[in-house]
């Protein structure tokens, strides 16, 4: 995890975490005070119940989510998005003044204005937090940028909740919130001034003040590319599912487990410590580039840890409470509750990190903060929706452990549904899966693979599983050419159908299909796909290379992209290799986590991708590890 901490050691990334991680902290603090004091000293400000008080609150600084999302978003793609960070920065301490004044007036008018100001400044703020990443950092730091913002997010929630209730509550006069929220805000602003500049993308746009042609503008933007949109839609439902766990915090702490109000800080502590190590971990298990395998496998713990928690929950209140925290803590049943909040927020982690990178690196950079813009809108959609879905369910009589499985099981259903629509997330999962369990992936010169414009990809052909190798070495799709009878398989021939796999046979077995997989390969190529084929034309079973075919010859003879040669190493002898007889007869014959590695040699100009020389490369990088 060295590399992500040492973007904090950079000018082009420190600056804009500090400005992010203070712009947090500010929100909740504010935020919570007001809640704390709106629910004890409500009364000498106003007739309206705590109760209707803090939902208004939270209504409040919701609404300019929905209000001006669209047009942050256009401001930060016309716009250096440094200096719209200085000027956000500039409109938190104004907001910290106004609150400053509904403090010493005591005008609760006064302090809900400003509350919604803090909102804007969040709106206005998002677009900029994520589209500024791409323009400063590299794709292979992409993800460990997004997992320190996400983490430093959390952080600075948590710290400037409980810092929040703290002032509330100890503070001589409420002044004193304000007082210290216009110095962080100050602070901010001098954090903002060392950000790098980020050029606009798109400095003639017309900036348009509808917010609802804009929204549905923006969202028809996220559109344009399925994945991008459905990510968007993964990432909502992720704040709808973690929303509804943290809103009922107070009242299961209080009314399931029995403790006293230190256990909510308990609660929210564990939950947000899990998130945050979940996304700091997320650079380490994609090896530093964007991995949406992680993605299922985030999921899968959201779905199981949830249920989990319903089950962990006590039926009955223990005696004596509300218990204090060292007796809630001595409890046996507590640590299962805390054990998986804590792999909700771990797994959470896993789950939120790589959708952020992916919709930066996949949306249009002219559109990507307006396609940010639309992703902050469809949040705050879903977690309103999920409140009131909450609220209602809970109104219904369900106990809150009963909505903590319902929720569960809903995100498996949700997981579902957005995986067979877009096959390539659990495919890359189970390639992850794959390399990080019954192999140990060494990779060496996979930076010659182009993360841009066709090439075709050649490798020798040791095993059933080389293209689930490959392809979890690869940053981008491939599109793999393969023996016809490996689609008759069928879990595997599962697989390679949903990795647009293009099936070829011999022209003695059927020469129809070998002139259409020449044809859809020209097709990828020419519209900027990566092509992979195994010259061999079949797995060996010898553990030698066979000689190589001249199909590769003809396909850039049609189409001239480079040829980068690939070598496999470590397979022969595996599970799915034919050493010793057929394939895939002897469970697990080398253990788990044997060692197998990948070499990528440079590209090889397509007049030179003669059948000999090709061969000559793949067996110079194999060598004699086979």
């Amino acid at each position: 995890m060295s590399s992500q901490f040492g973007l904090l050691n950079t000018r082009r990334f420190a600056p804009f975490f500090a400005t992010q991680f203070l712009g947090a902290f500010n929100d909740n603090l504010f935020k919570n005070a007001l809640v704390v004091l709106l629910t004890f000293h409500a009364t000498s400000w106003t007739t309206l119940t705590p109760e209707v008080l803090t939902n208004l609150a939270a209504g409040i600084f919701i609404l300019p989510f929905f209000l001006f999302s669209a047009t942050a978003g256009q401001f930060a793609d016309k716009y250096d998005k440094a200096r719209l960070a200085r000027l956000v920065k500039l409109l938190e301490i104004v907001i910290m003044t106004v609150a400053l004044l509904g403090f010493s007036m005591q005008s609760l008018e006064v302090l809900l204005s400003a509350l919604f100001l803090l909102g804007l400044h969040s709106t206005l703020f998002g677009p900029v937090k994520y589209a500024i990443l791409p323009q400063h950092l590299r794709e292979d730091e992409l993800v460990g940028g997004n997992a320190m913002v996400e983490a430093g997010t959390f952080v600075a929630i948590l710290i400037g909740t409980l810092a929040g209730g703290l002032l509330a509550g100890a503070a001589g006069h409420p002044t004193w919130v304000a007082a210290a929220g216009l110095v962080v805000a100050a602070i901010g602003y001098l954090c903002s001034r060392g950000i790098p500049a980020a050029p606009a993308p798109v400095p003639d746009l017309v900036v348009s003040l509808n917010p609802l042609s804009e929204t549905w503008r923006n969202i028809g933007f996220a559109r344009e590319n399925r994945t991008v949109f459905l990510s968007i839609l993964g990432i909502s439902w992720f704040w709808l599912y973690g929303t509804l766990f943290l809103a009922q915090f107070p009242a299961y702490a209080k009314n399931v487990l029995g403790g006293s109000e230190s256990s909510v800080t308990l609660l929210l502590a564990v939950f947000t410590v899990g998130i945050g190590l979940g996304s700091l971990l997320c650079e380490r298990l994609s090896a530093g580039h964007v991995e949406i395998g992680l993605v299922p496998f985030g999921s899968l713990g959201l779905t199981l840890f949830g249920i989990d928690l319903a089950f962990a929950s006590p039926d009955l209140l223990p005696a004596g409470a509300p218990l204090a925290l060292g007796s809630l803590l001595a409890l046996h049943g507590t640590w299962r509750v805390l054990f998986d909040l804590f792999a909700l927020g771990l797994f959470g982690g896993f789950f939120i990190v790589p959708l952020y990178a992916l919709i930066q690196v996949r949306s249009a950079s002219e559109h990507r903060a307006r396609i940010i813009a639309a992703n902050n809108i469809l949040n705050a959609l879903f977690m309103v929706c999920g409140s009131l879905a909450a609220a209602g369910l809970l109104g219904d009589g369900l106990s809150i452990p009963a909505l903590f499985g319902v929720a569960a099981l809903c995100n498996a259903a949700v997981a579902i549904y957005i995986y067979s629509l877009v096959p390539e997330f659990m495919l890359r999962f189970i390639a992850w899966l794959l390399i990080h369990s019954v192999y140990r992936l060494q990779q060496q010169g996979t930076e010659n693979i182009p993360e841009e414009g066709a090439a075709v990809l050649i490798c020798n052909h040791v095993s059933f599983v080389d293209p689930l190798v490959i392809a979890a070495a690869s940053r981008r799709p491939i599109r793999f050419v393969m023996d016809y009878r490996i689609f008759r398989m069928p879990l595997i021939s599962f697989v390679f159908r949903h990795m647009h796999a293009i099936p070829i046979a011999p022209a003695k077995d059927d020469a129809v299909m070998m002139e259409a997989a020449f044809e859809e390969v020209a097709r990828a190529l020419e519209a900027g796909e990566l092509v992979a084929i195994f010259p061999e034309g079949r797995i060996t079973d010898t553990g030698e290379l066979y000689p190589f075919r001249p199909g590769v010859q003809r396909i850039v003879g049609r189409t001239p992209v480079p040829v980068i040669p690939m070598a496999l190493q470590g397979l022969w002898g595996s599970f799915f290799s034919r050493k010793d007889g057929p394939a895939m007869t002897r469970p697990l014959r080398r253990g788990m986590f044997s060692k197998i590695a990948l070499t990528v040699a440079a590209p090889v100009a397509p007049e030179a991708a003669t059948p000999d020389h090709l061969q000559e490369i793949v067996a110079g990088l194999r060598g004699a590890w086979r």
